[in-house]
């Protein structure tokens, strides 16, 4: 079997998803916070799940070289949310996105797991900028978002989206003048 990718912080383990995550995949994507600021993405079996991160996770690593990561606990191999770099339609940079069980919501995981793929980012993926979107409702993911240095940009309205998004932005490099 191949190394997959993995990075490591103090508390927690990202990897890339593999089919045998779909049950995880099926729970996380049915969780209230995901349904209510995320949305329905119509993922109600393993069966769904598992196509899901076939056509859209493990695509995105092979057509983009990054996307979304499963973390871990490290210490116990749990699986608790995701996290990673997404290449949306409309957007010129790959933006951060990250879900999280709510059981460990509130606890920093998505704090320190966001940073770790920002540094990945920068140092092996060479991006300059990044972005990240959420709704004007969704709080919890505004304050990951200023913990992790991001600024307000603008507000967006993404094809094939019906609401509008706040787009944050955040500089990778140092300018030169």
């Amino acid at each position: 079997m191949k190394n997959l990718f993995q990075l490591e912080t103090e508390r927690l383990r990202l990897r890339e998803l593999s089919i045998v995550d779909a049950s995880f995949i099926l729970q996380l994507m049915n969780a209230p916070n995901w349904l209510q600021y995320i949305g329905d993405r119509n993922i109600k079996t393993k069966s769904d799940a598992a196509n899901y991160i076939s056509k859209k996770i493990i695509s995105s690593y092979r057509s983009n070289g990054f996307g979304l990561y499963l973390i871990q606990l490290k210490d116990t191999n749990k699986p608790i949310g995701i996290c990673g770099l997404i290449q949306r339609d409309g957007l010129d940079t790959p933006d951060i996105g990250f879900a999280i069980l709510p059981i460990y919501e509130g606890k920093g995981f998505i704090t320190e797991a966001a940073k770790t793929i920002i540094k990945y980012a920068k140092d092996n993926l060479q991006l300059k900028i990044i972005y990240a979107i959420t709704t004007e409702v969704n709080e919890a993911s505004i304050q990951v978002l200023q913990n992790i240095g991001m600024q307000f940009s603008k507000k967006i309205l993404l094809p094939k989206e019906k609401k509008t998004f706040m787009l944050f932005t955040k500089l990778l490099i140092e300018q030169a003048y």
